[in-house]
Order: C-alpha cells, then structure tokens, then sequence
C-alpha cells in the first residue's frame, strides 16, 4: 500500500498570480469580460479565477472554477475565458484548467460583487 504524501504545511491552496507580468492587468480585464450567466458579476469579481500564470514568452495559463460542479455552462466557460484571455495583445498562447479544489465559496467574491448581489 503507497502513502501519497501529505500537502506541504502552509503551501497555499491556490497557485500565486504572475501580477508582475506587463499583461497581467489586460488579461485581468479580459477575465472581467465572462459572464457566469446565471449570475450579473464577471468571473473574476465572483473569485472563479484562481491563478492567473503568465511565462515570459507571454503564455497564459488560467486555473478556474465554477460556482458548482454541475454548472450548466461548465462545459463553455474555459471557451469563453480562452477566447477573452486570448484576445489580449500580446498574448501568445492560453491555456484554462478547470479544478474544484479548494471548492468556491461566496468568501472568494470581491466587494464589488457582494455588493452588485445585495451581499453587503
């Protein structure tokens, strides 16, 4: 029987952003252009964008996740985000991985968002 190893202490959930990249803002803003359609917010106030990794030939790798697993637009999303994102001049490629680990919750949304919905 393997043991899988355990999660490193402290090692975060989530993959940390490339915020320093020059085409970090324009592909934040091409996040903001998705719409989950069941919901008035961009994708990225809701907090379903969880890393945002840019190399420096300029490829973009996205990791996302819905609101639920059984979104209906689960399926589509990853399109929309890769033709937003990939839109983006500069851009050289883009990758979007979908996860559900750590699963979403309404902690992750920004304020913008809690207070488009009535949260705050």
């Amino acid at each position: 029987m393997t043991h899988s190893p355990e999660p490193m202490e402290g090692a975060p959930l989530i993959a940390p952003s490339s915020t320093d990249h020059p085409l970090y803002d324009d592909v934040v803003e091409a996040c903001r252009s998705v719409y989950d359609p069941e919901i008035p917010v961009n994708i990225y106030d809701l907090g379903l964008i969880y890393t945002i990794d840019i190399s420096p030939e300029s490829d973009v790798k996205v990791i996302m996740t819905l609101t639920a697993p059984g979104c209906p637009v689960a399926g589509e999303m990853p399109g929309w985000v890769m033709e937003a994102v990939g839109g983006v001049q500069g851009v050289k490629t883009v990758d979007v991985d979908m996860t559900f680990d750590p699963p979403w919750g309404m902690d992750m949304m920004s304020d913008e968002a809690r207070l488009e919905l009535g949260f705050m």
